[in-house]
């Protein structure tokens, strides 16, 4: 029977990254020896339920260069690695955990595990909408997912169909905190600014979520679209 409550299906989800992602094959991993000693790569190289949190964020804050096969590295780590991330317990900025996924290029993985990544991904959002405040912030959801398949538009159609108090809050707290931040004529989302969120972002804004703004982000993103427009003349 399919499962409709939101947080159910997060924890499925979960569960299933662990199923899809378990591998007995042997695996050995070298890297940086100035960093890591040979314990670390021990250690990374065995069950990966047994690897201390500080290594699973050591394989999303170091470069790839850090370690000898980062793509697989990375693919065992994952459900790991994303896990802590829906719980808000991974400590590394969104931006740096999306480019840690297309460096590790985990839409080229195996099917049954690239849609396992994916049916986190809608998972974790409708969750996040449906309570607030959230495990997470619905910004770093949104960031990760965004910046690592490249599109905004899947996940904001979510967003428009979940009309609850949830999501007007959480789409409150993103407009402001975006907006303040980094200012949302040029956002870019990624640690390499991979992907240009603005033109999407826009778009739903001022289109299917508008009457959802409070009266002083509709005056604010009308006064981002006038400068957007007289920057496009100007050009």
């Amino acid at each position: 029977m399919a499962l409709t409550d939101p947080f159910q299906q997060l924890q499925s989800a979960l569960d299933l990254l662990d199923e899809q992602f378990f591998s007995p094959e042997p695996f050995t991993l070298r890297g940086c020896t100035q960093c890591y000693g040979e314990e670390d790569f021990e250690v990374l190289s065995g069950p990966v339920h047994l690897v201390p949190d500080g290594l699973v964020v050591a394989t999303v804050l170091e470069v790839p260069s850090h370690w000898s096969d980062f793509p697989r590295l990375f693919r065992r780590m994952t459900p790991r690695i994303l896990r802590a991330a829906v719980m808000d317990e991974l400590h590394v900025f969104p931006d740096v955990l999306a480019t840690r996924l297309l460096e590790a290029g985990w839409q080229q993985w195996p099917a049954p595990q690239r849609d396992a990544v994916t049916d986190l991904w809608h998972a974790w959002l409708r969750a996040t909408l449906h309570r607030f405040p959230s495990t997470a912030p619905v910004g770093d959801a949104v960031r990760v997912i965004a910046a690592s398949t490249g599109t905004l538009k899947p996940w904001l159609d979510i967003w428009s169909n979940t009309l609850t108090p949830a999501a007007d809050q959480h789409l409150e707290d993103l407009v402001d905190d975006w907006n303040a931040e980094w200012g949302m004529e040029d956002l870019r989302l990624g640690a390499m600014d991979e992907y240009h969120a603005t033109p999407e972002l826009t778009a739903w804004l001022q289109g299917a979520v508008w009457n959802r703004l409070s009266r002083t982000q509709q005056d604010e993103l009308s006064a981002m679209r006038r400068i957007l427009a007289e920057s496009a003349t100007d050009g």
